[in-house]
């Protein structure tokens, strides 16, 4: 069986980290949840609350991609590694997503997503090196604060804003599979300092995405 080297597997991951911060470049394989439900009037004070919203959903799905990457250039064991690359591709769904309801709000994807991404990247790397069950349990604690911030989220929406809604209720439950998946592979429960990190981090990167 054809294995990659990691010259080969750096050259990928160049060309997923261009698709992901490429505007239009990545294509989901599931149809968006907004597509079954009907666009309702929204104001432009709403309009606006979405956008911001739904800006930081993209930016935290950019940030998975490039965390899901990192660690998989970096884990030992070829299950984890492959585990790892295809949450990626299923988080392709999300991104593409949230691309596609910013544009419907008439809105942007962040300027500073390269910035999230590189950070992200570093971050999956090094916990990949750390050892796989670090690296599957930092999997598992990055879903869970990701669960937490879009639950937030949906409670933030406008009422009426169903559309990017059902979106989120379906990023949701993947991400809640995701890390309880992540978890039963053997994920290790990360020290409350880590945790505590990757939440102020988190809120940083929130903060200046509501606007940028």
């Amino acid at each position: 069986m054809f294995s990659f080297n990691l010259a080969d597997r750096l050259v990928l991951q160049l060309d997923q980290a261009l698709h992901t911060l490429m505007p239009g470049s990545s294509a989901a394989a599931r149809h968006t949840p907004a597509t079954a439900v009907d666009e309702t009037e929204l104001s432009a004070t709403d309009r606006q609350q979405a956008a911001a919203l739904m800006r930081i959903n993209h930016t935290g799905e950019v940030c998975a991609q490039a965390l899901y990457q990192g660690q998989a250039l970096t884990a030992r064991l070829p299950d984890v590694r492959t585990s790892m690359d295809l949450a990626a591709r299923e988080e392709i769904d999300h991104l593409a997503w949230c691309e596609t309801r910013l544009q419907e709000l008439d809105s942007r994807t962040s300027m500073l997503n390269p910035l999230w991404y590189a950070m992200s990247f570093g971050m999956g790397a090094a916990a990949g090196l750390v050892g796989d069950k670090w690296s599957l349990g930092f999997v598992g604690e990055t879903e869970r604060q990701v669960c937490e911030h879009l639950e937030d989220h949906l409670d933030k929406l406008p009422a009426n804003d169903l559309k990017s809604k059902a979106v989120l209720t379906q990023m949701i439950a993947d991400e809640r599979s995701h890390g309880e998946s992540a978890m039963a592979a053997g994920g290790a429960e990360l020290p409350l300092p880590v945790k505590a990190g990757m939440k102020l981090m988190a809120g940083v990167m929130k903060t200046l995405t509501y606007r940028i």
